[in-house]
């Protein structure tokens, strides 16, 4: 008898404990629905959403900004290879005293106009050594940018499935509580035909109680999902977007050889300590660079003349000098000595800095490599898990339309399956997460 009126109660309430998972929505109930469609008019895939944060992270542009600097440095001293070319135009005066010259002998007389062109060349060892420095400056300042663009990248991975995820947790809150609030009515009408105790209508409402609550979190937690990708994603503050949800189409692992292959050739964090060691070594062979002499070169043409012509009195006063100088350093108490010790300084620090690199990447390889072995072999287990709590729902309820069990079993039934089927969609999102982070050692495979 019980059995009988169980079955007409499920039958005539639309929907049954058993079809919670099912892909056909539960009917409208008293509980606001969270998952009504959405009103957002763009859907972001995942590349859309790492492009759009490249753009308007400021950290990532602050890394291009700082490797455009570095290669304009570089830009620069390259050009200071090359004369320059300027050109000066000067008048003197100086107060006479009846001779040609003037009071100044300084000068060579009393009026004085100089319009040169001058072309100047400076070159010397240290000169040399500061162009490489700048070149491993720009090397690294690539390294870097590529550093936080492949960081943004785990960011962004984080976020968007995250995001994913509690839409997926969203939903199954909300058919959890449209089941819970069926399972109520259900108990309260045995009850009535006294088929069941009071107690199985007590705890019907206790649970019906716990998945309103869990709801009322689920729907914040997808808010504050929702909030940090849109941070992330826009130059405004737009909300007005959806996100593809692709979690079911996780990469496979490629095989661990492959991964120590790629690390070794595109890892940024080894590029850049490397550009560091460089970068320091040219350091000290500019320092050691002032030991020895600077040549400079310059070449004039233009007039240097009494008048502003090109002749007075019919002798021409155009013409051209050149003056080559060799600067000797002999003395200058120390100072070229301690600036070779400061560099040699910064050389060894560079050194044990990329020793250790060398180290921690072999470090963060296996580690991130082993975390990412572990989320993809427990990603069948959970799956396995959520399929084996829907047939223990199944079974369950079975059991307690025969009278064959308590209300507490059904219960805890539906409570499994909740719990494994947000726990399979947390390892999903803990799978993605761990092939972001081992990329940011190899790149993208």
């Amino acid at each position: 008898m019980r059995f009988l009126k169980f079955f007409v109660a499920f039958c005539i309430g639309g929907s049954g404990l058993g079809m919670m998972w099912s892909q056909t929505p539960p009917p409208q109930t008293a509980i606001q629905k969270a998952s009504e469609t959405s009103t957002a008019t763009l859907t972001v895939t995942l590349q859309d959403a790492i492009d759009r944060a490249r753009k308007n992270s400021p950290e990532f542009q602050a890394s291009l900004t700082a490797y455009g600097l570095a290669h304009e440095n570089r830009v620069q001293g390259r050009a200071g290879f090359f004369p320059a070319a300027t050109y000066n135009n000067q008048y003197l005066y100086t107060q006479g005293n009846g001779t040609p010259s003037g009071r100044f002998i300084a000068n060579n007389g009393v009026h004085e106009y100089l319009s040169q062109a001058n072309l100047h060349e400076t070159l010397s060892l240290s000169q040399i050594a500061d162009y490489r420095k700048l070149i491993a400056g720009e090397t690294l300042a690539k390294a870097k940018s590529e550093i936080a663009a492949r960081g943004l990248v785990v960011t962004v991975v984080e976020s968007f499935y995250s995001l994913a995820a509690s839409q997926r947790k969203l939903q199954t809150a909300q058919r959890a509580a449209d089941e819970a609030q069926h399972f109520l009515k259900i108990t309260q009408d045995l009850e009535h035909g006294g088929e069941v105790a009071h107690s199985d209508v007590i705890k019907a409402q206790l649970q019906f109680q716990d998945r309103e609550r869990d709801l009322r979190e689920a729907q914040l937690a997808r808010e504050r999902d929702h909030v940090e990708l849109a941070l992330l994603l826009f130059p405004t503050f737009n909300r007005d977007f959806d996100v593809q949800d692709d979690l079911d189409q996780a990469r496979p692992l490629p095989p661990q050889v492959d991964v120590e292959a790629a690390a070794q050739q595109n890892n940024p964090e080894l590029r850049a300590a490397l550009a560091a060691v460089r970068q320091a070594k040219d350091e000290v062979a500019a320092a050691r660079g002032e030991y020895f002499p600077a040549f400079s070169l310059d070449y004039f043409y233009g007039i240097d003349a009494p008048t502003f012509s090109t002749k007075t009195d019919g002798i021409p006063n155009l013409g051209s000098s050149a003056v080559a100088t060799l600067n000797i350093p002999i003395f200058n108490w120390g100072i070229t000595r301690s600036r070779v010790k400061q560099a040699d300084l910064q050389r060894q620090q560079a050194e044990r800095e990329l020793s250790f690199t060398q180290r921690k990447l072999l470090g963060d390889l296996q580690t991130l490599y082993s975390e990412a072995q572990a989320a993809e072999s427990e990603l069948e287990s959970l799956h396995q898990s959520a399929v084996l709590a829907e047939e223990s729902l199944r079974l369950n309820l079975l059991r307690y339309q025969g009278g064959e069990t308590s209300v507490l079993e059904a219960v805890d039934a539906q409570n499994t399956l909740r719990q494994a089927q947000n726990a399979y969609n947390d390892g999903q999102v803990r799978y993605q997460v761990a092939l972001a982070r081992l990329q940011t050692l190899t790149g993208n495979f």
